[in-house]
């Protein structure tokens, strides 16, 4: 790579320009204009920052500007080539949000009038792994749920958390980011914001409500012996009182896998695919889970649900006439 002539058919622009400055006006296009989330944001400022830096390191760089590349010497070559630098790394999934970034980016500079065509256009999409998320069985669960010790603080918090997160099917991140106000015990539904700030409004189960409401008095107290009070405090809390991050959900759903003795472990995204997978077994509709989910495309929900082949079976045999 070192040295190679690239091509400067896509510029459109004056020669010399600086990627290191239109990744920037790119994200602040992101932030701005396309109201992406700050994990949006960061995902492709990392990706794209790793582009630049592997292509100044093998000689594709802007004459006066240390650091820096040229935008007129990317062609889809270099795009093949970074790829290539990373596949033996980098499962196919990576290189393939990778490869989102480039194409975003790209797509963004021909807007802009920078670049004729993008060069990332061409570059075929690894093809990804299929792989089969990890989820709970009914029975493991609800032993899951019964794991936290609801007669302390926290672990009346842990079981609100775990009961949340399987009778709402919400993001992890949606759920550290509830307040007060956005629950209607009355009516049992949960106001969450998504992806992009999308706001929509989901079901909460009996059981989920039952934790909360035992849980919610002392936070209270926690809150205000740290006088954090407030009309919006945040739904689940540390023991300082601040908002709990992903991370913190993330390992106290691990703790109490391990305490529930369970032999597989799942994520809290994990209890998102046990959510609709339940839901699909007991025949809900795959649109209605589409949009208890948040998503816009059926297609992501068909990632998100698994029906097992003993429930294939069985619904075909009740329901073909000429299965038997």
């Amino acid at each position: 790579m070192r040295g190679v002539k690239l091509s400067p058919k896509f510029l459109l622009s004056p020669l010399g320009r600086g990627v290191k400055e239109l990744i920037e006006k790119f994200l602040e296009h992101l932030r701005v204009e396309r109201n992406a989330s700050a994990h949006t944001i960061r995902g492709y400022a990392s990706d794209l920052e790793q582009f630049r830096n592997f292509l100044y390191s093998f000689g594709v760089r802007q004459e006066g500007k240390k650091g820096d590349v040229a935008v007129d010497k990317i062609d889809h070559l270099a795009i093949r080539a970074f790829l290539s630098h990373l596949y033996r790394e980098k499962k196919k999934s990576s290189l393939a949000r990778k490869l989102a970034a480039q194409r975003s980016f790209f797509r963004y500079l021909v807007d802009e009038g920078v670049l004729r065509q993008s060069p990332a256009e061409i570059v075929a999409t690894p093809k990804l792994e299929k792989r089969l998320p990890s989820f709970l069985p009914v029975d493991e669960a609800f032993s899951l749920m019964e794991a936290p010790d609801p007669k302390t603080t926290w672990g009346s918090r842990d079981r609100a958390i775990l009961e949340t997160l399987y009778s709402c099917g919400i993001r992890v991140s949606e759920l550290v980011g509830l307040s007060d106000g956005d629950i209607d015990f009355h009516l049992g539904i949960l106001r969450v914001y998504g992806k992009g700030g999308k706001e929509r409004v989901v079901p909460v189960g009996a059981k989920a409500v039952e934790a909360l409401l035992e849980y919610l008095p002392r936070r209270d107290e926690i809150l205000a012996q740290r006088k954090r009070t407030g009309p919006r405090a945040p739904l689940f809390i540390n023991p300082r009182g601040t908002r709990l991050t992903t991370r913190s959900v993330a390992r106290i759903l691990l703790r109490h896998i391990l305490r529930s003795g369970l032999l597989r472990k799942v994520s809290p995204h994990g209890l998102r695919h046990t959510f609709a997978t339940h839901l699909l077994d007991a025949g809900a509709d795959l649109r209605v889970i589409q949009e208890l989910l948040g998503h816009v495309s059926l297609s992501t929900t068909q990632r998100y649900t698994h029906v097992s082949v003993d429930k294939l079976m069985e619904v075909y045999d009740k329901a073909h006439p000429r299965a038997r």
